[in-house]
């Protein structure tokens, strides 16, 4: 993908923040005690989005900074969490004074990374030892609904690759190699956050309205007909979450 292609992806989701608000999951507690050391005072949710991770860390009592560079998703953050700094910038130009927070943690943004660039800075940020903890949250498409939804959302011939774990190569001195561990989870949502799920997808984003629309109405379908979704507004969703976690050495 061309580079100016991929920051135009990565800067997509900001029309959909509502429904990235709303679709979303959190982030289990157990990742989260993890990837944040308990001596953690300051933290900063680098790419922060609406605010998924930065409430759980704020909620923790931890000092939490957002930075997030879309308008339309830092203002949505702003509306639910005003309490929290949240300021304009990215991982490559982190807009804080040098080592002024223990832990930096990035959720979901990590494969729109220009890794060169933004390395070099997140340890400007950090105090010494500092932490720098990438995660994901996916889907568990061995559940037979999981999978049957990937298939409409990427039907045969369309590349299906996931963003889990994509940049943690890149990761090197001055920090120590990456280590890593998965959360088994479920998330329960609703069919209506199910559809905004959907919705905040940078695929689904980027479709021209006609095949947007087309594509949810086969979502809806797929949830009235599938034995697992059929006659409930209740739907438990299993996710397994990718946690990655380095210091400063």
């Amino acid at each position: 993908m061309d580079p100016s292609d991929h920051r135009a992806q990565a800067l997509s989701f900001g029309v959909a923040a509502a429904a990235y608000q709303r679709g979303r999951p959190p982030y289990p507690a157990e990742a989260i005690d993890w990837m944040v050391p308990a001596t953690t005072r300051r933290v900063l949710d680098l790419g922060a989005g609406t605010g998924k991770l930065t409430r759980q860390l704020h909620e923790r009592g931890l000092e939490t900074i957002a930075v997030e560079p879309d308008g339309q998703m830092r203002a949505e953050l702003t509306r639910r969490l005003p309490d929290v700094l949240a300021l304009p910038g990215s991982a490559e130009a982190v807009p804080l004074p040098d080592g002024s927070v223990n832990t930096v943690v990035a959720a979901q943004v990590w494969h729109w990374v220009d890794t060169e660039r933004a390395l070099p800075e997140i340890a400007r940020t950090l105090t010494p030892h500092g932490t720098l903890s990438v995660v994901w949250n996916t889907p568990d498409e061995r559940e037979d609904w999981v999978s049957g939804l990937d298939r409409i959302l990427h039907p045969r011939g369309t590349p299906r690759t996931s963003s889990a774990g994509v940049g943690i190569d890149a990761i090197q001195p001055p920090f120590a190699p990456p280590q890593y561990r998965t959360v088994e989870w479920r998330h329960c949502l609703t069919r209506a956050e199910l559809l905004d799920l959907v919705t905040s997808g940078s695929s689904v984003i980027a479709l021209p309205p006609a095949d947007r629309t087309a594509l949810l109405s086969e979502v809806r379908a797929f949830c009235d007909t599938h034995p697992a979704l059929a006659g409930t507004d209740r739907i438990t969703m299993p996710y397994v979450t990718h946690c990655y976690r380095t210091h400063l050495r």
